[in-house]
């Protein structure tokens, strides 16, 4: 028993120290007061401010754009490598399985570096620039989540029989394969948007003069001091990031209720 309360102890304590500084995070965005140590009643005012800010409201829309195009970008492109790379044979399948996993083991920054360069010697950093590079880092999530689908679901003969049988191969794949592969796919592009929606250091490298995201807006602000402002805007980003964890977290759920 003393056991066991010191581990949840120890376990309370690792949470703690995790949460309580967005718990402070969020109780100073509804702070009347730009002190960070004196409560000066509940507001929402840095809210209101917050959407009338033409610059956050500008980084908002560039993020939202970048996200959801380069998410379904990445999604649609990553189900058609991971088909591909499902149909390879086993030495095949490993190498690009391997050459998969490098861009997520390489440091951001790294990729960040190495993008800005091959496009600065092709063309101008702009907007196309920063969607080109999220699609590029969010291919390999969606990937390895439609992949064991891939797996664990009907295998090619399957597929072939239908094909025999006089159906077409886009009625093949949407009646046989899609079935097996769409919580992965979801599951790819849910990742996909948290991975564009969180990214900052491979964005500051590709952007071009203008072109701010949050991420890279954020940043840009904290050398003029912290405003209230921003309280509200990473409280709204946590909420986001939140929201889809639980989406996921349901749906996995949800899966395993049916097997």
């Amino acid at each position: 028993m003393v056991k066991k309360g010191l581990s949840r102890i120890y376990l309370g304590l690792i949470f703690l120290f995790l949460y309580m500084p967005l718990a402070v995070l969020i109780v100073l965005s509804f702070n009347n007061s730009k002190s960070r140590v004196k409560w000066g009643g509940f507001t929402f005012q840095w809210y209101t401010k917050l959407v009338s800010d033409p610059i956050i409201m500008d980084a908002f829309y560039t993020t939202i754009i970048v996200v959801l195009v380069s998410s379904v970008a990445a999604t649609l492109i990553g189900t058609l490598a991971a088909i591909g790379i499902q149909a390879m044979r086993r030495s095949g399948r490993s190498i690009m399985l391997g050459a998969t996993n490098i861009p997520l083991l390489n440091a951001d920054i790294v990729t960040g570096i190495s993008l800005m360069l091959l496009f600065v010697r092709f063309t101008e950093l702009g907007l196309s620039t920063v969607l080109i590079a999220h699609i590029t880092f969010d291919i390999p999530y969606v990937i390895l989540n439609v992949l064991p689908k891939l797996n664990n679901g009907a295998s090619a003969h399957t597929y072939e029989a239908a094909r025999d049988l006089g159906a077409t191969p886009m009625y093949a794949f949407f009646k046989i394969v899609w079935p097996d592969i769409k919580p992965g796919v979801f599951s790819g592009f849910l990742m996909a948007v948290t991975m564009s929606l969180d990214d900052f250091a491979i964005t500051y490298f590709t952007k071009g003069p203008g072109v701010n995201t949050l991420s890279t807006m954020i940043y840009t602000e904290l050398r003029k001091g912290i405003l209230p402002e921003m309280y509200a805007l990473s409280t709204i980003l946590f909420l986001l990031a939140l929201l889809l964890l639980l989406i996921m977290n349901y749906r996995s759920a949800r899966e395993t209720k049916v097997r």
